[in-house]
């Protein structure tokens, strides 16, 4: 997988602030152009806002530094595919400089745009921290929100077929956002038993 990984300084407004779980941080369904869109009416204990908020995945000068980075899944075992870094710092040594606490980069978002084809029985699985919100076919399916330690939740694509707006032998967008904003640890971790993940065309 090719990941969007966009670095932030710390006194950036959602950066190293007050610690907490929080759902509900964006809408139900992607933006018109593809990136989450900000919920709440203003400020929460773990956000600033949507000015702020809309930076996290789009780049904007002198607020953040876009990089790629590939993501290899590996087969674990017959059908299950796994990506596990639980010391997740792709920024390391790039980005701004001077920003490094107890030699890592702490503060960054990653963006993850796929497709895939719907067979049938697929899951995903995602487990670390900060937040995480996995779309699919546009449409919210996994929401870990907040600054807050590992957690871990499951896209049992079957169980939400109708919810997500899905049918077995269709190809949909699979859209993941992470960010890791508080200097403690970064964990991330995919396993899914999606059998192959194409590249997004818009």
């Amino acid at each position: 997988m090719t990941a969007i990984v966009r670095d932030f300084k710390a006194d950036h407004p959602d950066m190293e602030g007050d610690t907490g779980t929080r759902k509900g941080l964006v809408e139900d369904t992607l933006g018109a152009d593809n990136k989450p869109v900000y919920a709440p009416s203003g400020a929460t204990p773990v956000t600033a806002g949507a000015a702020s908020f809309d930076q996290w995945y789009r780049d904007t000068t002198d607020v953040n530094m876009r990089f790629e980075q590939e993501l290899t899944l590996a087969e674990v075992s017959a059908g299950v595919f796994v990506f596990e870094d639980n010391d997740f710092f792709p920024l390391d040594g790039m980005g701004f400089p001077n920003e490094e606490v107890l030699g890592h980069n702490f503060h960054f978002t990653t963006e993850i745009n796929a497709t895939f084809l719907y067979q049938g029985g697929e899951v995903f699985t995602f487990r670390g921290d900060d937040d995480v919100f996995v779309f699919v076919n546009k449409r919210l399916a996994l929401d870990l929100g907040g600054v807050h330690a590992v957690q871990e939740a499951t896209i049992d694509f079957d169980a939400q077929a109708t919810s997500l707006g899905i049918q077995v032998g269709q190809v949909y967008r699979l859209d993941v956002f992470h960010a890791e904003r508080h200097t403690s640890e970064s964990n991330f971790r995919i396993e899914t038993s999606i059998e192959c993940l194409g590249v997004v065309v818009d």
